[in-house]
C-alpha cells in the first residue's frame, strides 16, 4: 500500500480543495487545526478556514506524522465517511480522486475497499491512541473527511471525540474552523 501519509494528504486535498492545503499539505492542515483547537487559538482572518501555519510560528512541524498515526487517521476518515451507512457520489468521487493522487496501487485500493466495507469502530480507533495531541489530530482528520449532513455523521464525531477524550472546547473550535 502507498504511504498512508500520502493518502491522508490526498483525501484532505480532495475534501478541502487544492488551494486549502496547497501551502503545507493535508497533514499540516490537520495538525494545525488540532494544535489550535487544543490551545484555544485561531488563525488570523487572512489565513482563511483551517489554515496551516509554519511550525516556527505556532508549534511543531505538523506534517511530521508517523506512518502508524497517518494510518489511524486514514481509518478514522474512512469510518467517518461511512458513518451514515453509505458513500454518496460526492464522497466516492473524493475517494477516487485521493486514491489516484496518492498513487494507490492495487493492494492499496483493495485495502481501502475492505476498510469501506468494514470500517474501524470508534473503540478500535480510540484504543490505539494514548496521547491527547494525537487524539486531537485523529478527531480533526475525521471531521475534515465529511460534510456533517446527517445525524449519523454528527453522532459518529460526537462519540469519537468522547472516546478519544478530546475536550469539548477543542471539538467546538474544530467545528468553528471547519465551518468558517
Amino acid at each position: 500500500m502507498a504511504d498512508p501519509r500520502n493518502i491522508v494528504d490526498a483525501l484532505v486535498r480532495a475534501r478541502r480543495g487544492p488551494a486549502a492545503a496547497a501551502a503545507l499539505g493535508g497533514l499540516a492542515l490537520i495538525g494545525g487545526l488540532a494544535f489550535r483547537a487544543l490551545r484555544g487559538t485561531a488563525p488570523a482572518a487572512s489565513d482563511g478556514p483551517a489554515a496551516a501555519v509554519p511550525a516556527s510560528a505556532e508549534g511543531p512541524a505538523f506534517a511530521d506524522v508517523p506512518e502508524d498515526e497517518a494510518r489511524l487517521m486514514l481509518r478514522a476518515m474512512v469510518a467517518a465517511t461511512v458513518a451514515d451507512g453509505l458513500v454518496d457520489a460526492a464522497e466516492r468521487r473524493r475517494l477516487d480522486e485521493a486514491m489516484a493522487a496518492a498513487g494507490l496501487d492495487r493492494d492499496g485500493r483493495a485495502w481501502l475497499e475492505r476498510e469501506l466495507a468494514e470500517p474501524a469502530g470508534i473503540d478500535e480507533i480510540a484504543d490505539a491512541v494514548d496521547d491527547p495531541e494525537v487524539a486531537a489530530r485523529i478527531y480533526a482528520a475525521a471531521a475534515l473527511a465529511i460534510d456533517l449532513d446527517t445525524m449519523q455523521e454528527r453522532q459518529f464525531l460526537k462519540m469519537l471525540a468522547e472516546a478519544l477524550d478530546v475536550p469539548a472546547e477543542a471539538v467546538s473550535r474544530v467545528a468553528r474552523e471547519l465551518a468558517a
